[in-house]
């Protein structure tokens, strides 16, 4: 395991994060809660286990579905996490690191929905078309 250490927070600077060492997966997602939560035609998010990171700073919770909350600056809006029915994983958006292009997804949910004028992703290996049929850590 990595004892890297990689930071990230908002755009005004009010909640900040650290993650420590590998991510579990990194994915991408065309669904409309995504979208719609992000303002952006996918969410691109790296998961890591809740324990390797810590956030400061005051956010604002929203329950985007049944299973999943996402999580915001309180003073700026900015999307940070969100949290899903497995509470030893925190899924960290990709543009909100310091250095977001330390990782390239490897696999694509809610394919359906995705943009057809949007290029493939080379590093993709696993295309869904909705849901990951299995929640697997590591695997996509």
């Amino acid at each position: 395991m990595s004892n890297s250490v990689r930071t990230g927070g908002c755009a005004c600077g009010q909640v900040r994060f650290k993650a420590r060492g590998e991510p579990y997966r990194v994915g991408v997602c065309h669904c409309m809660t995504c979208r719609k939560a992000l303002g952006a035609p996918f969410n691109f998010y790296v998961v890591f286990p809740t324990e390797s990171v810590t956030v400061g700073g005051d956010v604002q919770v929203f329950n985007s579905s049944e299973h999943g909350r996402r999580y915001s600056c309180q003073a700026c809006g900015s999307p940070i996490y969100s949290h899903y029915d497995k509470p030893d994983e925190i899924d960290l958006y990709g543009g909100s690191f310091d250095e977001p292009g330390l990782w390239q997804p490897t696999y694509e949910l809610w394919t359906r929905r995705r943009e057809p004028w949007l290029p493939e992703f080379p590093s993709v290996i696993r295309r869904y078309e909705e849901d990951r049929p299995s929640w697997s850590r590591t695997e996509p």
